[in-house]
């Protein structure tokens, strides 16, 4: 294997997750993700994962998400909505930050 190659292992097993919402929160030493399923024409949403990682890691995914954007929108074209200018799309689990 070259230098960066690894192997990865998937389960068989293993189902893909669908979500359109995140929460995140962060403490010291870990940033939690929880990815969630909101349903169309309800006032619900339904945790799909939960993901804690090391700060490192989560500027590391910052990092990777701002490439992986801007080679998606040199493809692709420029992507329009998402989160609102006041940060109202975002939320913090309470209790944990």
């Amino acid at each position: 294997m070259a230098g960066n190659e690894l192997n990865i292992q998937i389960p068989q097993n293993l189902d893909p997750v669908y979500s359109n919402m995140i929460q995140i929160a962060f403490k010291d030493d870990e940033f939690t993700m929880m990815f969630l399923h909101q349903l169309p024409m309800a006032n619900q949403a339904k945790a799909k994962a939960i993901v804690a990682i090391s700060p490192t890691h989560a500027k590391k995914l910052l990092a990777a998400l701002d490439k992986s954007v801007k080679d998606y929108e040199a493809k692709f074209g420029q992507i329009t909505g998402g989160a609102h200018a006041d940060g109202s799309d975002t939320a913090t689990l309470q209790g944990y930050s």
